[in-house]
């Protein structure tokens, strides 16, 4: 049965294995990983793991780079098979090209419905913030994602065209 656990730096070797299997320069969403931020060695891997909780907390001082965001690793048998991140509260600029939601789930672990899984429990986090509604953004082409979304509640509010490519924009009550 999977869970939602926040980063530790116990699934190190575990987070590994999934970071290995999505290959070089693929898209991880929902890890909260910077091209700054080294992985490999246990002592990167606790600087790292120590930013994303420090980001998670909505009561304490917030990242000068960032908003809070409450991370996630969606875990089974201590394999990590994916992640999923809810900012908080992000700016206008964030909210153009990420929106309040971002997930992924491994190559090998697709097709379960861990997304759908984990997107449900996310957004029963940004009802806790105080979220009325929030906003999933994912790359036009993407119909996994958008049938996630669309699961989930999400309403499509328009295609947009941004730096990355065409994206979809949608929006969940809470």
């Amino acid at each position: 049965m999977p869970e939602l656990v926040a980063p530790t730096v116990r699934l190190h070797a575990a987070w590994l294995d999934a970071h290995r299997e999505w290959g070089p320069g693929l898209h991880e969403d929902g890890f909260g990983l910077r091209p700054s931020d080294e992985v490999d060695s246990p002592a990167g891997f606790a600087a790292w793991v120590a930013r994303l909780v420090d980001q998670s907390n909505p009561t304490g001082p917030p990242d000068a780079d960032r908003p809070r965001c409450t991370h996630r690793w969606i875990v089974e048998d201590d394999r990590v098979l994916g992640g999923i991140a809810l900012r908080h509260a992000p700016d206008d600029s964030l909210l153009r090209v990420a929106g309040h939601v971002g997930y992924g789930v491994r190559p090998s672990a697709r097709r379960r419905g861990l997304a759908t899984w984990a997107l449900g429990r996310i957004l029963d986090e940004a009802r806790g913030l105080g979220l009325d509604r929030v906003l999933i953004i994912c790359v036009a082409d993407n119909i996994a994602s958008a049938k996630t979304i669309e699961r989930c509640g999400g309403v499509l509010e328009g295609l947009r065209d941004t730096e990355p490519g065409a994206t979809r924009r949608y929006w969940i009550s809470t």
